[in-house]
């Protein structure tokens, strides 16, 4: 099967541990905040091909915030997380949504995360102020918990969901490079 080889970009509050749970299985209560940016990479079946996400983990607070270009330039995919329990950010999401709109990628894939769901007793986001949010400006939108393995399995599966097929006869198309694709594959859309 095709391989695809998809850059992914993700900023927030807990995008972090909800990375972590996602490639290694893994939470850690005392995650330190992200310097910079990590880099994992999981590869995840989707339909006849294989899906190879290269995610960049961006440094969420405010002094990093000019090294995030250099991480969504390219990028197929942007995981925008936010706490359920912390009204402000989600407002701080809305910033890095305009943010991303203004100066990345033109067809990139958008994927809310509200994350905390495990907490939803102390929950000061509304899951519909997040649908109406994300549907108005054309977003995946998953409420996750990192620490009880809660959707985030489900969340990279929309996002390889709404990656558009690749052209056969081009070698790459909206960040996403086949490798090895075989010549009796059809375009169709994955998943």
């Amino acid at each position: 099967s095709a391989v695809r080889v998809l850059k992914c970009c993700d900023t927030g509050v807990g995008k972090s541990s909800i990375v972590c749970r996602f490639v290694q299985d893994h939470f850690d209560h005392n995650i330190s905040p992200t310097i910079g940016a990590s880099f994992m990479t999981k590869t995840v079946p989707c339909g006849n091909e294989l899906h190879k996400f290269l995610i960049w983990d961006t440094a969420g607070q405010e002094r990093f915030h000019s090294l995030a270009p250099m991480y969504y330039r390219g990028s197929a995919a942007a995981v925008i997380v936010y706490d359920i329990t912390k009204q402000d950010s989600f407002h701080t999401l809305k910033k890095w949504v305009k943010e991303l709109k203004e100066h990345g990628p033109e067809n990139i894939v958008m994927a809310i995360a509200g994350n905390k769901c495990d907490l939803s007793d102390i929950r000061e986001v509304p899951m519909k102020d997040a649908k109406e949010y994300a549907e108005s400006i054309g977003a995946i939108v998953v409420e996750t918990s990192a620490k009880n393995a809660v959707n985030i399995e489900e969340l990279f599966q929309g996002i390889s969901q709404q990656i558009p097929p690749l052209d056969p006869h081009e070698n790459s198309n909206n960040g996403a490079i086949k490798l090895g694709r075989q010549t009796s594959q059809t375009g169709r859309r994955c998943c």
